[in-house]
C-alpha cells in the first residue's frame, strides 16, 4: 500500500503557538465539528514545506471491487509523540473537556501523524474510520484533519526575463462529504487552510468521502484523538 515510515527527528516544525479564543462550529447536530484557523496560515505552510522537503509517497487501493475503498493520493506517516503533544495543548484539548465516550475522557493525540496531498484527479472514495486499540486501555474515538490549503493562497512565479508575476491561486474540489445511513448528503466541507475537522469514528463514524481536486493541491494534517 506504500505507507512510509519516516524519521520523525529529521523534520523541522512549525513552533505551534498557543490558540485562544477559537471557534467551534458543530454540523448537523452530529459528532462533526469545524474550528477555524486552527493552524495560521503560516504554520500551515511550514508543515506542507517540511512535508514535501521528506518526501510523500503514493497511496492506493484495489478498489470496492476488492472489498476497497477506492484511494488514490500521496501520504507521510511520522511517529511524534512531542509534536502530537503540543498540538493537543495548543487548544485542541479545551474542546474535548465535556466528552465522554463509553466512561473514557480524551487525553491527547496519536503520535502516528500523517500527511496527505491530493494533486488535480486525486480522491478518496466513501469510507468509514477505524476506531484503533492502542493497548493500555487506550482506544482512538475521534478522526482530526486540518487543512493545510485551500480557499485563495498566493502563488508567485518567476518568468524567464527575471519578472516576478504574482497571481491568486485557489484549491478547487476536494470537499470532505459526509453521508447518513440512506446515502444522503449530512455535510459537505471545503477545505480552507488552517481549519480543522473533528469527526467521530469506530462504530459511529459516516460514511465519508475527499471528493476529487479539479485545481491546485489539497494538503491535509491527519491525527486522533486517543480515549481513556
Amino acid at each position: 500500500m506504500g505507507e512510509r515510515e519516516e524519521d520523525w527527528k529529521k523534520a523541522k516544525w512549525p513552533k505551534i503557538k498557543p490558540k485562544r479564543d477559537l471557534q467551534i462550529n458543530r454540523l448537523k447536530d452530529t459528532h462533526l465539528f469545524t474550528v477555524p484557523n486552527f493552524f495560521t496560515s503560516l504554520e500551515s505552510q511550514a508543515f506542507v514545506k517540511a512535508a514535501e522537503l521528506m518526501g510523500f509517497v503514493h497511496q492506493g487501493s484495489l478498489g470496492p471491487t476488492k472489498g476497497e475503498a477506492y484511494r488514490d493520493n500521496d501520504r507521510i506517516s511520522v511517529n511524534d509523540p512531542v509534536l502530537a503533544e503540543t498540538i493537543w495543548e495548543s487548544g485542541l484539548n479545551n474542546f474535548f473537556s465535556d466528552i465522554k465516550i463509553r466512561g473514557r475522557v480524551a487525553i491527547g493525540l496519536n503520535p502516528n501523524i500523517r500527511f496527505y496531498r491530493y494533486k488535480v484527479g486525486q480522491r478518496f472514495g466513501r469510507h468509514i474510520d477505524e476506531s484503533v486499540d492502542l493497548g493500555d486501555g487506550q482506544r482512538t474515538y475521534y478522526t482530526l484533519l486540518i487543512y493545510l490549503s485551500g480557499g485563495l493562497r498566493r502563488k508567485t512565479n518567476t518568468a524567464l526575463s527575471s519578472q516576478k508575476d504574482s497571481s491568486m491561486e485557489s484549491l478547487v474540489g476536494g470537499e470532505t462529504v459526509f453521508y447518513d445511513s440512506r446515502r444522503d448528503v449530512v455535510a459537505e466541507v471545503a477545505p480552507i487552510e488552517g481549519m480543522a475537522l473533528l469527526h467521530i469514528h469506530g462504530d459511529k463514524c459516516m460514511l465519508h468521502e475527499a471528493r476529487n481536486v479539479a485545481k491546485g493541491v489539497k494538503y491535509v494534517f491527519r491525527s486522533d484523538v486517543i480515549f481513556a
